[in-house]
């Protein structure tokens, strides 16, 4: 049998009504690849494939089904069966969907599980969303310190079907407090009378429940950990954060931070789920605000109108040379926003950024206005020169624009991504229109006014 079961076999063996090849194929498959396939089946198809498997293959299968589908069969099905397969989900995992649910329903789950399911559920569910310990998991290995090794293993034994992982054991005190930290390796490497206060690590990276989980994160991919302890304040161990929880976080924080860069409100759903009213809403409130930020551009081309009435020339290159310098302000300033998100870059290093900075936007401004020159030089010679020096100016201004403004957002404790591209191309093209036709005014003075004196001599 494949250990890659598709959409079309599975399809066939529900159609065939065959539950024994279907509990065949799951047994020798990964659930994931399982969730893979069936994940675009109708969900009353979903729906009786997870009822025809065990329990335990259900809840391992409905965990790597997209939220959106797993919300859909809660919602649509028997709370007293769905509960029974949500109740063997991780607690973490568990949490998750009940979060998407409507109170309601909530409740509806939560009556369905054990009791100790329960408590733990409604522990987990009093965190704020963004804090570590809305990501954590209370499925951890843990032994006390006075302990012997052989115990401990005898311990770990026992309990190791039922935790998250068990590559990493924490040990408390009598108070159910974090006082150190030791590997599997360590322990099965030890004498078995050893106490096991005297093997494990006493400096334990952690953090507290109320941290926001993406100080979880950093200190994952920071100390190459497996799994992080999570102590309440008082210091007492009350979860785990392994490092499949923190690829989701990374993967939610990336898909939040690339909305905000294109000023797209919060999208909870995927975009394939999300309906037009959603995409709407999204997307409205910024490209409405927006179009009263580019009047200003349009009253800055009104107040120059008897510049562009002289020199008619100067419009051929107008959307060329504001596009520029929006475009780089949206490079500069997806460069930064990355690199703040990261942690290569802090608030200290703003004014070294800025000299950098101003020197690549010099060259590339330089670099461009070269190009753009040569093309005015064939196209219309008498605006070479105040094409060229725009075009310096607007790619130095939206460079150190875009580099800038995260800096700032940074500062007043604002996310940084609102820095996005349609924001800083809006108003570069402001500033563009305003430095182009200045430019211009001054170096073609006497083009212009010669214009509006013959002007003044037409009779009427």
């Amino acid at each position: 049998m494949s250990n890659f079961p598709n959409q079309e076999e599975i399809t066939r063996i529900l159609q065939e009504g065959d539950p024994a090849a279907l509990r065949e194929v799951v047994s020798a498959s990964h659930p994931a690849d399982v969730a893979d396939a069936i994940e675009e089946l109708d969900i009353e198809v979903i729906w009786n494939a997870l009822q025809t498997v065990s329990i335990k293959d259900a809840a391992e299968i409905l965990s790597h089904l997209p939220i959106e589908v797993q919300e859909r069969i809660a919602e649509e099905h028997d709370p007293e069966k769905v509960a029974r397969i949500v109740e063997k989900l991780s607690a973490d995992d568990r949490v998750d969907l009940i979060k998407q649910l409507e109170p309601e329903l909530q409740q509806k789950l939560l009556a369905g599980f054990g009791a100790q399911q329960r408590r733990v559920t409604e522990r987990l569910f009093q965190y704020d969303e963004a804090t570590v310990g809305a990501v954590m998991s209370p499925d951890f290995a843990a032994v006390p310190a006075e302990m012997r090794v052989s115990e401990a293993m005898d311990l770990i034994r026992l309990e190791a079907p039922r935790k998250e992982t068990v590559y990493y054991i924490f040990v408390m005190d009598n108070d159910s407090r974090l006082i150190g930290t030791l590997s599997l390796r360590d322990l099965i490497l030890a004498n078995p009378n050893e106490i096991v206060a005297d093997i494990m690590q006493r400096d334990v990276i952690q953090v507290q429940a109320d941290d926001p989980r993406t100080i979880a994160a950093e200190k994952i991919k920071d100390y190459d950990l497996i799994a992080l302890p999570v102590v309440n304040g008082g210091g007492k161990l009350v979860g785990i954060v392994t490092v499949d929880d923190v690829l989701d976080v990374e993967e939610e924080e990336a898909t939040e931070d690339f909305h905000k860069m294109g000023t797209v409100g919060s999208v909870k759903t995927s975009i394939r789920e999300a309906g037009i009213a959603l995409l709407f809403r999204a997307r409205i409130g910024w490209l409405t605000a927006l179009v009263f930020v580019n009047i200003f551009s349009g009253a800055g081309i009104a107040y120059f109108e008897h510049t562009i009435d002289a020199v008619v020339a100067l419009v051929f290159f107008l959307p060329l040379l504001i596009a520029s310098g929006g475009n780089a302000g949206s490079q500069a300033a997806m460069l930064m926003v990355r690199a703040l998100a990261t942690g290569d870059v802090r608030m200290r290093d703003w004014l070294h950024m800025f000299g950098k900075e101003l020197l690549v936007a010099t060259l590339l401004g330089g670099t461009m206005a070269a190009a753009v020159m040569l093309i005015a030089s064939l196209r219309a010679p008498d605006v070479l020169v105040p094409v060229g020096l725009t075009m310096i100016c607007v790619v130095i201004f939206g460079s150190v624009l875009g580099m800038s403004l995260p800096f700032v957002l940074t500062r007043f404790k604002l996310d940084p991504a609102t820095a996005s591209a349609p924001l800083i191309t809006s108003i570069a093209d402001i500033v563009g229109v305003l430095i182009y036709f200045t430019i211009a005014s001054w170096w073609l003075g006497d083009t212009i006014a010669a214009a509006a004196e013959a002007a003044e001599t037409i009779p009427l």
